[in-house]
């Protein structure tokens, strides 16, 4: 039976397993795919094509969607998210690989800030933080930005920086 919507739970805590560390109250939902998300919601094409401001803030919700579609039909990943007690931070998604969570922030764009990452990182101290844009790829102190493009290669980057 195809999943026609993800439930992405919010976890408290990133420890292994990430399940343990559910909030049942809190969780995020996705639509099957991208294309049925931009139909649904009535984006008009126009938007997408011109970028006009109110696409400015949709197109972050588009590239979740994009690579949670990534994470879950190439990799079969359970992804979860974790969010700060005051809410006023959020990774979107991490994953269990072996005996580490990964975290990855979703940029729809060239943008490099993660802000909620870097805090999120100096909290936790993963070995690296994941980071996805629409910039070529980089490591720097601990973080590596991931074109999205290049998601499929997300196992090798893990294995490669995880051990």
């Amino acid at each position: 039976m195809v999943q026609r919507i993800y439930r992405i739970p919010r976890v408290t805590k990133p420890g292994v397993p990430l399940s343990a560390y559910e909030d049942t109250h809190a969780f995020k939902l996705y639509i099957l795919d991208t294309g049925l998300l931009g139909a649904l919601s009535g984006l008009d094409v126009r938007t997408l094509l011109e970028g006009n401001r109110v696409f400015e803030e949709f197109k972050g919700v588009l590239g979740e969607q994009y690579v949670l579609r990534q994470l879950v039909s190439e990799h079969s990943i359970k992804p979860f998210y974790w969010s700060a007690e005051r809410a006023d931070a959020e990774v979107d998604f991490l994953f269990q690989s072996g005996s580490h969570v990964v975290p990855l922030e979703v940029k729809a764009a060239a943008n490099l800030k993660a802000k909620s990452l870097r805090r999120y990182s100096e909290k936790y101290s993963p070995p690296v933080a994941l980071r996805t844009s629409l910039s070529d790829y980089r490591k720097d102190s601990g973080l590596i930005n991931v074109p999205l493009y290049a998601l499929i290669c997300i196992p090798e980057i893990i294995a490669t920086n995880y051990g």
